[in-house]
């Protein structure tokens, strides 16, 4: 492994991990950060996304080294000790595993959907603003096999630490890609045989009763004000029965249950 001992935490080598707080609201212009071993684990096995580097608190070394022999041999291992690493990152760094990771050239929704098998399920959140939300949207279409995440422009970042971090690395898995237009979106999935159903309160259908088609494209609208009347009305509405007196979910764990019904698996 390329290790290199940083002792100074203003060294220009690390520069990417300065402040990282502070960083994850301005931006890092074309990188992301990842955050522990299992996503470290991710980044470098999936081949998604290029890993530029990794930063490693010196205590955590030994055991990470069945997944750092997994990048390239000249792949830059920074190792500092916990008060340097602190002091770079801008708080305490407990567990003590990141990495910097490219972004790439984004795919197009079109693009996307167009590569996806016969049978295929995905994902579209709609005004997802929460990264904690965003995170588990992405680990339950993961756990249940959805092939891919269409995300309108309105929705947070995916590729955001904390949400990285909540999605255990999935994030970093499953393929994703924006658009702007929901109507031309819709006239696509339309035109690719895709079965388009929104998750509501108020749908339609109880998602027992839901058909599992072979192509499938599951929309999910933000807490609170849900998904947006046009899309309601132009949509297919299934909604998730409950308890009398008590109408919704987290959005999070509405995705668990659809996906798990709609699954493939």
């Amino acid at each position: 492994m390329n290790l290199i001992h940083i002792d100074d935490p203003q060294d220009p080598r690390v520069g990417a991990y300065l402040d990282i707080r502070e960083r994850d609201l301005v931006g890092r212009h074309g990188r992301f950060v990842a955050e522990g071993k299992v996503v470290l684990d991710l980044l470098l096995s999936s081949g998604r996304f290029a890993a530029l580097s990794a930063l490693i608190l010196e205590n955590r070394l030994a055991g990470l080294e069945p997944v750092l022999r997994k990048a390239p041999p000249d792949f830059p291992v920074y190792v500092a000790s916990g008060d340097v690493m602190d002091r770079i990152a801008g708080f305490h760094m407990h567990r003590g595993v990141l990495a910097i990771g490219a972004r790439g050239d984004a795919i197009s929704a079109e693009a996307l959907l167009e590569s996806l098998p016969e049978r295929a399920l995905v994902v579209v959140p709609v005004g997802i603003s929460n990264h904690d939300n965003m995170g588990a949207i992405f680990r339950n279409a993961a756990a249940f096999g959805a092939d891919a995440l269409l995300l309108d422009r309105t929705c947070c970042d995916p590729l955001y630490r904390k949400a990285i971090r909540v999605s255990v690395g999935a994030a970093l898995k499953v393929p994703f890609a924006s658009f702007d237009d929901t109507a031309a979106f819709t006239t696509t999935l339309d035109r690719l045989g895709f079965s388009q159903y929104a998750l509501s309160p108020s749908g339609t259908t109880d998602i027992r009763d839901a058909d599992r088609v072979a192509r499938l494209a599951l929309y999910l609208g933000t807490e609170g004000e849900g998904l947006p009347q046009h899309l309601l009305t132009r949509l297919s509405t299934v909604r998730i029965g409950m308890a009398q007196g008590f109408d919704s979910l987290n959005v999070a764990a509405a995705s668990a249950i659809a996906l798990h019904h709609f699954s493939k698996l």
